[in-house]
């Protein structure tokens, strides 16, 4: 059974062009290419270093590879005196690697500060923690005049969509990038970039978990959590998602639906860690049923060792799956994907009763995809 549905899966990924993605399967090994690229961003929970090699098609869109994909949690957004540190630090030392590791030119090192932190340093008139790392960046790597770019949340909807969705699908499809304390996307509504629909929630994993925590009370266990979640979960669809979703105006246009993030990340590894080199995984809303239904009964099932143990193909390899799905529990607890399911779902299912034909896709390193776009706009 298992093996038949990893078959369709690939099949899927191969019909529906996806295999020429703007995102390909993780490079293991750094090889000296001239046209490597580095994009730095200062989220919300911290910094992320992405290394990648651009292959530009005018006829096809372009593409890319991904050499390095790391971060390090700094949490800036606490605005504290060590967080800036930790922040400013990171930041200065991911530069260095990008330049002297990986020997790229400085000026095709892309530094931005994304809409996450933006939006928080607004709402908590915190502007000035801001600019000052900026300043303190550009101090660190003896770069007074650089740019670093304090993107909005349009136009890093908008780059995410242009980069990770390739061009063949980039007029059908609506994205949605589910982050740590929102989510947001949108579409091209008119066949052309002249024009993106913004699409954005309130909710993200970190804040749907953090809601539900809040609700438990005293009581802390998995039963009340379980509980709360649902009532959390619920009460965003009915107060948010459902009228976001059915206001979009995406049904008539957009036949593919993609969710990035890193829950979509980590769902896509945990359900099908076989399919570890697939950038993209197609998925039904009951295939994400079954799965946040399993993560919060049956949690030990997604261990790694039990993964590995359902592993009997000797072509599959394992210990660059094993190295996955260890990465996913070390970014995401029990509670975390729970949260990050439950709210997956409630969107998929307000897409699926707008328009039963969709066809749901998990992207996997969506968090690289605005550096590819980034570029395109600043080289041509």
């Amino acid at each position: 059974m298992l093996k038949k549905q990893v078959l369709l899966l690939m099949s899927l990924v191969t019909t529906l062009g996806y295999q020429s993605s703007a995102q390909t399967s993780t490079q293991t090994k750094y090889t000296s290419v001239p046209d490597l690229y580095a994009g730095i961003e200062v989220g919300s929970k911290g910094v992320k270093l992405s290394v990648i090699e651009m292959k530009k098609n005018k006829e096809t869109g372009n593409s890319f590879s991904i050499v390095k994909d790391t971060s390090f949690n700094t949490d800036f957004i606490s605005f504290t005196q060590p967080t800036f540190d930790a922040t400013a630090t990171s930041f200065a030392g991911m530069f260095q690697t990008a330049v002297t590791k990986f020997n790229i030119p400085s000026k095709r090192v892309f530094t931005v500060i994304s809409s996450g932190v933006k939006i928080q340093a607004e709402k908590e008139n915190k502007k000035d923690w801001v600019e000052k790392l900026i300043k303190e960046f550009r101090s660190k790597v003896n770069e007074p005049q650089r740019k670093v770019e304090v993107v909005d949340v349009q136009q890093e909807a908008k780059l995410s969509h242009q980069g990770i969705v390739p061009l063949n699908r980039r007029y059908n499809t609506f994205l949605i990038d589910i982050g740590s304390g929102n989510s947001k996307g949108g579409f091209f509504p008119y066949g052309n970039d002249s024009y993106f629909y913004l699409f954005q929630l309130s909710w993200g994993t970190k804040s749907t978990a953090n809601a539900a925590e809040k609700m438990c009370g005293d009581d802390k266990s998995h039963e009340n959590y379980t509980r709360q979640l649902f009532r959390v979960a619920a009460g965003a669809e009915n107060s948010e998602i459902a009228y976001t979703v059915n206001t979009s105006g995406s049904y008539p246009v957009s036949d593919h639906i993609a969710f990035s993030g890193g829950i979509a990340w980590a769902t896509a590894t945990l359900l099908y860690p076989e399919l570890n080199n697939n950038p993209v995984l197609p998925v039904t809303y009951e295939d994400v049923e079954r799965f946040h239904k399993r993560v919060t009964e049956n949690y030990s099932s997604f261990s790694e060792s039990y993964l590995m143990s359902k592993l009997t193909n000797g072509k599959w390899d394992k210990k660059l799956i094993s190295s996955e799905v260890k990465r996913v529990h070390a970014v995401f607890d029990q509670r975390s994907l729970m949260a990050g399911s439950a709210l997956l779902l409630r969107i998929m299912r307000q897409f699926k009763s707008v328009n039963e034909a969709k066809q749901f896709y998990l992207i996997k390193n969506g968090q690289v995809g605005w550096v590819s776009a980034y570029v395109d706009a600043a080289v041509e």
